[in-house]
């Protein structure tokens, strides 16, 4: 089987990013979401990805204008899903919203499309079975795609195994660098370092050991890194590691996602809000004498 046309379930961050690269890459690609308005977004912020792209890498602005133009952003289920060989479903981070999509999406899309999930800390096992077609689904995760170029393949135990090389063939395509995860594990590999880290930051914040400057600065200046943990949580998203901190049993982690969910609920996503931990386009760790 040849992928050919790609379909990407939701216009956020992530799936925007994911969608831009299949397009860039030569493949025809729909992009799905429910919101008029956040697929709107996703088409102003790949112009400002292909804008930036051009500058700092000298990609031709024109071909990128051209491969956004080319994508189809619907909120329209059937015309996403017309003739896809594979989804790549980017949603919330929330059981019941995947399951929503998958049973959604399973009884509608071709015989022939592949299934695979960007989730970033669940496991594909936990929809395989409601997607209707557990035999062609399997995780398929991005990080950042055109700075951060690693993408996981996690298959569950049901996932037939020729669907392996063949997402490590897409994955290279996509100019990433494909890693296999040989067995299911919450937040693949690299997520599951990331959230040890995290969580350790979390904790120190949490237990008044240290202020949220001082802790960048600690990890930023030993490591000679450009941003700390909670820059770094600022470019995650507060809400998507909510989502995941929430879901740990420890009671430091517990602390963790209180203090997280008093920043989502005040509107203080990180950076796609303008505010997290940092405020936004110019934060406190960017800026001239932060590591003084």
């Amino acid at each position: 089987m040849k992928i050919k046309r790609v379909c990407i379930l939701g216009a956020g961050t992530l799936g925007t990013r994911v969608a831009l690269q299949a397009a860039l890459s030569g493949y025809q690609v729909a992009i799905f979401d429910i919101s008029p308005k956040a697929l709107e977004t996703s088409q102003k912020l790949m112009v400002k990805i292909v804008q930036h792209l051009a500058k700092g890498s000298g990609m031709d602005d024109t071909a990128g204008r051209n491969a956004i133009a080319a994508i189809t952003f619907t909120d329209n289920p059937n015309v996403a899903i017309w003739d896809a060989d594979l989804i790549n479903e980017s949603v919330t981070e929330d059981v019941e919203i995947k399951n929503a999509v998958w049973e959604q999406f399973g009884k509608i899309a071709p015989e022939k499309t592949i299934f695979t999930t960007n989730t970033s800390f669940m496991l594909p096992s936990m929809f395989a079975e409601i997607s209707g077609r557990p035999e062609k689904f399997c995780a398929l995760h991005f990080h950042d795609v055109f700075y951060s170029k690693v993408v996981d393949i996690m298959p569950h135990p049901g996932t037939d195994p020729q669907l392996v090389p063949l997402l490590m063939e897409f994955g290279r395509k996509l100019e990433q660098v494909p890693v296999l995860v040989k067995k299911e594990n919450h937040g693949y590999l690299f997520n599951s370092m990331l959230m040890a880290f995290i969580g350790a930051a979390g904790k120190l914040l949490t237990g008044e050991v240290g202020s949220i400057e001082d802790i960048d600065k600690s990890w930023m200046v030993n490591f000679h890194m450009h941003m700390g943990p909670f820059g770094i949580l600022d470019s995650i998203g507060l809400d998507t590691a909510w989502h995941v901190t929430k879901n740990l049993p420890d009671n430091a982690s517990q602390r963790f996602a209180a203090l997280l969910k008093s920043y989502i609920d005040a509107g203080k996503l990180g950076e796609k809000s303008g505010e997290g931990f940092y405020k936004y386009p110019n934060p406190a760790y960017k800026q001239e004498g932060f590591l003084d």
